[in-house]
């Protein structure tokens, strides 16, 4: 997914009525453009910290695309090298529109230790639950997916309708874009250096085996 005029888009889609949805109520959110992070936002980590490979990705949970990596050669990846402690991975979530930023906000309810479980079942159902009709029924399937990694209604409810979290969130978003220079995502970068999407597991993994010198 390219991101197109990236601060105007973004706080567009956010600051026109972001809604935290309970069973009883709708949350307003302040404006995407007043968000400032007023607490820490932390990484999600998969693999040895002393791996020697370190590759991050951006990616929404909204980009088909960023469905099709998740899909496909990610699961790879993690079975050959994230596993193997040769790659340390670690994940950024970009937030181009609210449902994104409501996914990515189910995917961290539940803490580090569900985070890629939940990820792993919002790529899966991608197809369904950002193509429902609206956004209260957006947060139904969303909470739906949160419900199959275990996490309880309550849990749930209190994580969306945290609309300082998702301020944090989305400070967290925008400082990440702008220092590391991300136009489009997936995107990656790999000790160090920015790769975009390179399609197939075959060319991530002879990029990581450049990386070990193998």
């Amino acid at each position: 997914m390219t991101r197109i005029a990236p601060a105007l888009c973004a706080v567009a889609a956010l600051a026109a009525g972001g809604l935290w949805l309970s069973q009883k109520s709708t949350v307003s959110l302040v404006g995407a453009a007043e968000a400032q992070q007023t607490e820490t936002i932390v990484d999600m980590v998969q693999g040895a910290q002393d791996a020697p490979v370190e590759i991050i990705e951006y990616a929404s949970y909204t980009c088909p695309h960023c469905a099709n990596f998740h899909e496909g050669p990610y699961k790879q990846l993690k079975k050959d090298f994230i596993d193997t402690g040769k790659v340390r991975f670690i994940y950024r979530e970009a937030y181009f529109d609210r449902p994104g930023l409501w996914a990515s906000m189910v995917a961290r309810c539940g803490g580090p230790d569900k985070f890629f479980g939940v990820t792993d079942l919002i790529f899966e159902k991608q197809s369904s639950w950002a193509r429902a009709d609206g956004p209260q029924e957006i947060v139904k399937e969303l909470t739906k997916i949160g419900r199959l990694a275990g996490i309880k209604d309550e849990q749930l409810q209190a994580c969306l309708q945290d609309g300082e979290k998702a301020q944090s969130l989305y400070g967290w978003y925008e400082d990440n874009f702008k220092r590391d220079n991300v136009r489009a995502t997936p995107s990656f970068i790999v000790n160090g250096e920015m790769v975009q999407n390179p399609g197939s597991y075959d060319a991530f993994k002879t990029l990581i085996e450049a990386e070990l010198g193998s």
